[in-house]
């Protein structure tokens, strides 16, 4: 089998796959022969992701969804199974940060992002582990952490992300005995739409990095083609979504004698945020 074949029919779940990491992962998936379900709230993105997997030969099923809602994340996988009979690979990548003190928090941001970030990661772990045994799946899941989660004072945002890194381990530990490997991806700072929700002048701060002169309001998505020239013109300082897609395409297509724990992919730079 050729390298660029190398998933020709395995089944892979990508949650938040309609923009930025997720949506790298999907297409690099698709690309090796995969299909790929992808999944997130944004269905016009993905159906762009679907054509482009198609156009490489892959297969690819959109499926939207909320991870914050228990059924739907189940549904998910229930949908993969339903519709190729296995289930191969489990990439837990939806995720979303509201940075700021704890004192100076909102509770509604909290739970949000720990419904998302961690809530989602364990149902999806979950369900995962019980499609891919009932096929007997030499399967991988995948959970997406952060370089937050190294620090020991990454906020709220950082504690969400340290529970990804004990869900990982934990979950290695209890399916040691099944043909089923978990690994745990910890990106650094990648240039995608993730820092929404942080305030306006951090965002001018980085365009500004990148020789661009554009006014960008909290939670306001920024188009493709700046996020593609932060990552060209500052990448000593911002990974580029595909450098996470290699490394998770690297670790699905190990054999299941290879049991890989914990990747750390960063730029060159650190860039240390205040939580």
């Amino acid at each position: 089998m050729s390298n660029e074949r190398a998933l020709a029919g395995q089944t892979a779940v990508v949650t938040g796959s309609s923009s930025g990491i997720g949506r790298a992962i999907a297409e690099q998936l698709g690309a090796a022969g995969a299909h790929v379900f992808l999944s997130g709230r944004t269905p016009a993105s993905m159906e762009e992701s679907k054509k482009k997997i198609e156009a490489s030969g892959g297969k690819a099923s959109i499926v939207t969804v909320d991870v914050r809602d228990v059924a739907q994340v189940r549904g998910l996988v229930e949908s993969a199974v339903g519709e190729t009979g296995r289930l191969d690979i489990m990439v837990n990548n939806a995720g979303l940060e509201y940075p700021g003190s704890i004192m100076a928090g909102d509770p509604e941001d909290w739970r949000e992002m720990f419904d998302t970030n961690v809530l989602a990661v364990l149902v999806g772990c979950q369900a995962a582990v019980k499609a891919m045994r009932d096929c007997g799946a030499e399967g991988k899941i995948v959970n997406i952490s952060s370089v937050a989660s190294q620090r020991g004072d990454s906020g709220v945002y950082g504690a969400t992300k340290h529970a990804v890194n004990v869900i990982s381990a934990s979950l290695r530990n209890e399916v040691e005995e099944d043909t089923i490997r978990v690994t745990n991806v910890m990106p650094g700072a990648i240039a995608t739409n993730f820092a929404r929700n942080f305030d306006a002048g951090f965002k001018a701060g980085v365009l500004k990095m990148a020789g661009l002169d554009i006014e960008v309001g909290k939670g306001e998505r920024l188009p493709e083609e700046v996020l593609q020239a932060v990552s060209s013109q500052v990448k000593e300082r911002f990974g580029d979504p595909a450098h996470i897609a290699d490394a998770v395409l690297y670790v699905v297509k190990q054999p299941i004698e290879v049991n890989i724990a914990d990747i750390t992919v960063r730029p060159p730079k650190a860039l240390n945020l205040a939580h």
